[in-house]
């Protein structure tokens, strides 16, 4: 028996929704229609965020708390007036990614499974000139969001005083976000740097709750992470809806909002009611775009202080100036190779010598079976738990070709060497190669 359609008319053009009764989130009960009718409530905001831009698409085909997979190329089977734009890679690949311009085409596109839309901060007329600026804040696990506002709020005064006008939304997950729109004057590598340069200065002014180091292992408070602005990076755009069991909402605001907001506030239920009575506050921001210049001073001054170029992320090319691309605890030539779990061939820093205590406690398809693996590693050590920094835990997000997995693991430096566990059995143990392949490249945390 074919499988049921519900026929929309978007714009002018007659588009299918299949399986429209399907459950993408299971525990508040919407269905993948009532994921397309939330978005066709806030288009005109949704379309303001990924309009003329090329976009990644993040398939949730078995629901939101399915696995994801990434898909770049465009399907070959596709409407004719499904519009696309040809983006390459720093691994030297094309693809000719999909760019969305009206309703109906974001209606096809939330059909696909993209619960979250992840556009590419060019526009699809120049591919190779950002006009977008994203200030991404990653908070260490254990941060309250108290301090990612402050982060924020921190930013803002810096994008300001250089010059940039300042879009704040919440991410739908753990972080916060903060666009700029600038001249679409520069190439990436110029936007990055001047990125970092804002990453550097938040810091200097909120040196005990911002952070603009790349290591976990050197974190602490909120990562402000400029290497979102890469080539080849997305972020998840105003008004997308979340992978989270309540269907959270990354939702543009205010900034008088920004200090009394709450994430959990936003959801798929709430967004349409406030985007129906006050609209969208990112209105204007396509008129706002500044200049470059003022925050790319500020990094050749950095610069000529002795501040190196910060670590790429690990699959572009060494980059002239980049310091070494290797964690500081792995830079010494003293120290020891963490062992392997049992069973394991490689352990948490896999060959590597390493100066930290590190250990390696899950490693499992999903984020929340890494956790929930976690939890039972506390309950077995409840003395060994309260040492421990938020900064000590290392929850690193791996992505293969075309899904995510997740690990976990646990730097002991502050527990003494008598009271520290040995390398156990992992408390969760997918194996993220089953099937061929090599081990796939690592992703920096996202919000």
């Amino acid at each position: 028996m074919p499988d049921r359609k519900e026929i929309l008319e978007v714009a002018g053009v007659a588009v299918a929704v299949s399986n429209p009764e399907k459950i993408y989130f299971p525990r508040t009960g919407h269905t993948k229609l009532d994921l397309v009718r939330y978005y066709l409530s806030v288009a005109d905001g949704a379309l303001r965020g990924v309009v003329g831009r090329p976009m990644i698409l993040k398939r949730f085909v078995h629901g939101a708390e399915g696995e994801a997979f990434f898909q770049k190329r465009a399907p070959q089977r596709r409407p004719d007036w499904i519009e696309t734009a040809e983006l390459s890679f720093p691994s030297g690949r094309t693809a000719d990614e999909v760019v969305v311009r009206d309703a109906a085409q974001l209606t096809w596109v939330v059909n696909l499974g993209c619960v979250d839309l992840n556009p590419h901060p060019v526009r699809a007329e120049d591919v190779d000139h950002p006009d977008e600026l994203r200030v991404d804040l990653d908070p260490v696990p254990g941060i309250g969001w108290p301090q990612i506002l402050q982060v924020a709020l921190v930013a803002r005064d810096v994008l300001t005083d250089f010059g940039l006008t300042a879009w704040p939304k919440t991410s739908g997950s753990r972080g916060f976000h903060i666009y700029a729109r600038i001249e679409p004057r520069w190439g990436f590598t110029d936007v990055r740097r001047a990125a970092v340069a804002l990453a550097r200065e938040v810091e200097r002014r909120a040196p005990a709750a911002a952070t603009a180091r790349w290591w976990k292992e050197e974190r602490h408070g909120v990562f402000v992470d400029y290497n979102q602005n890469a080539k080849d990076r997305t972020v998840a755009s105003g008004y997308s809806v979340r992978p989270t069991s309540d269907a959270r909402v990354s939702t543009p605001l205010r900034w008088d909002e920004v200090p009394g907001c709450q994430p959990e506030a936003f959801t798929i239920d709430t967004v349409p009611a406030r985007f129906a009575a006050i609209g969208d506050p990112w209105q204007g921001i396509d008129e706002s775009a500044g200049p470059l210049e003022p925050l790319l001073e500020l990094a050749a001054q950095q610069e000529a202080a002795g501040a190196p170029d910060a670590p790429w992320p690990p699959h572009f090319e060494k980059q002239a100036g980049e310091p070494p691309r290797v964690q500081p605890s792995k830079r010494r030539a003293t120290g020891a190779v963490p062992p392997p779990a049992p069973g394991k061939s490689a352990g948490p820093t896999g060959r590597r010598p390493s100066s930290m205590p590190l250990i390696e406690v899950a490693r499992a398809a999903t984020k929340a079976e890494a956790l929930a693996g976690l939890d039972r590693w506390k309950e077995r050590h409840p003395a060994v738990w309260p040492r421990l920094e938020p900064s000590d835990v290392l929850v690193d997000s791996m992505r293969g070709r075309s899904s995510t997995w997740t690990r976990i693991r646990l730097n002991l430096r502050h527990v003494p060497e008598a009271d520290r566990p040995p390398q156990e059995e992992l408390e969760v143990d997918f194996d993220p190669w089953a099937g061929g392949g090599g081990p796939p490249d690592r992703l920096p945390g996202a919000g």
